[in-house]
């Protein structure tokens, strides 16, 4: 008579050999710490919020009524990939003004300036590769290259009493041959640094010997608070055929954040695999929000100079009265619309702005959210009314004297 095997274990379904979890490459980011903070407060009426990058006015009304009657034509179908043709040649003739002539072939609209990042670097970089990121960073835009598998080395800028600076040497030493790509954004978030002429040339000649891409993050560049009213820019001498990409958007500028609309310029033998990056993504961004685009750009200069003026104000507010409480050293941002300001003693910059958040109803963001050299200095968003940065600043003023009573 036959017998039976000896039991042994239950075989293992496939569901838990193989467990629902996300890629390594995916799973190894953290979370943003922003949220994190911001989590922690939402909702809390008695909370002043200044963690997010998001300006406390609501989006121009002749920019809104244009995404309304775009919407009451029925203009609710697909688009183009690249964009409508009126947005793409209206984006062309708007930084044509600003820098040199670029056709509409070379521009593409995306569902964001964030999907302008992501789509450029999944179309210049492999897993492996090795990218150079000016940091501290917006973590989204440092996070994009790992989320690919590629590896990412940080190059720091310095913070001293005249603020933040680049050491372009260094950087220079980090660009070595083999190198794919060059993260860069400025004007920065969160420092606010803007590079200069001089530095930014040395970069592109070095970049274009090496056959190195320049991915710009130029997101902030009419937020820059000299006469100039535009930072300096690689699209300002980068030929057409350039390893150049610049990425940018509606957002900051235009008080666009919620349309989630922005663009790309890119060296026009790039354009088509950019526009099947975007059918795989998005497909493409909304007839309506595209018709906003079109009003904000072609109509937007007074709200752009509105815009930069505000915030110029409020940035010299906000550092002055920082500069006068004791213990924080902060500089005054070239550009952007935030301070990354060092507090002393704050070493854990996390439990730091948690702490601020239940005890003093005040929302900051971490320094650490924006890479290891960010820690020990904290994010404010300066883009809000004078009354709201006043009682803010007065706010962190009671908080700090608090700890140092906790302290003696």
């Amino acid at each position: 008579m036959p017998t039976s095997p000896p039991p042994g274990p239950a075989p293992q379904s496939a569901a838990r050999r193989h467990p629902p979890v996300a890629r390594a490459a995916v799973a190894g980011i953290p979370s943003s710490t922003i949220r994190e903070i911001a989590n922690a407060g939402m909702g809390e009426k008695d909370v002043l919020a200044f963690w997010f990058g998001e300006p406390d006015q609501v989006t121009p009304a002749f920019i809104r009524d244009a995404a309304a009657a775009s919407l009451a034509r029925g203009e609710t179908f697909y688009t183009q990939n690249l964009g409508i043709p009126e947005l793409r040649d209206a984006i062309a003739a708007y930084v044509g003004r600003l820098h040199r002539p670029v056709p509409a072939a070379r521009v593409a609209a995306t569902a964001s300036g964030m999907s302008a990042l992501m789509l450029v670097v999944q179309a210049l970089v492999d897993p492996g590769d090795r990218v150079v990121a000016v940091t501290p960073l917006w973590p989204n835009l440092a996070g994009i290259p790992r989320i690919l598998s590629a590896n990412v080395e940080r190059v720091s800028l310095c913070f001293g009493a005249s603020g933040w600076s680049l050491d372009v040497d260094r950087l220079l030493a980090a660009l070595t041959p083999g190198t794919r790509a060059l993260l860069l954004n400025s004007p920065n978030n969160p420092t606010g640094w803007t590079i200069d002429r001089d530095a930014q040339r040395a970069v592109f000649d070095h970049c274009d010997r090496q056959g190195i891409w320049i991915v710009a993050d130029d997101v902030y560049e009419r937020l820059y608070y000299d006469d100039a009213g535009c930072a300096p820019s690689f699209l300002d001498f980068a030929p057409e055929t350039a390893r150049l990409v610049s990425t940018n958007s509606f957002s900051k500028a235009w008080m666009m954040t919620g349309f989630r609309l922005g663009w790309i310029v890119a060296p026009a033998a790039l354009m088509p695999d950019v526009g099947k990056l975007i059918e795989f993504n998005t497909s493409c961004s909304p007839a309506f929000v595209q018709r906003a685009g079109v009003a904000a750009i072609t109509e937007g200069e007074p709200t752009v100079a509105a815009t930069r003026a505000r915030f110029r104000h409020a940035r010299d507010r906000l550092i002055t009265d920082l500069q006068g409480l004791p213990g924080v050293q902060a500089a005054t941002p070239q550009g952007a619309m935030y301070a990354l300001f060092r507090i002393a003693g704050v070493n854990d910059s996390l439990a730091f702005c948690k702490r601020l958040v239940a005890d003093a109803g005040l929302g900051l963001a971490p320094g650490s959210a924006f890479g290891p050299d960010g820690e020990g200095f904290v994010r404010w968003c300066f883009a809000a009314s004078d009354e709201r940065l006043a009682e803010g600043v007065a706010r962190l003023g009671r908080f700090l004297d608090s700890r140092r009573e906790r302290a003696a």
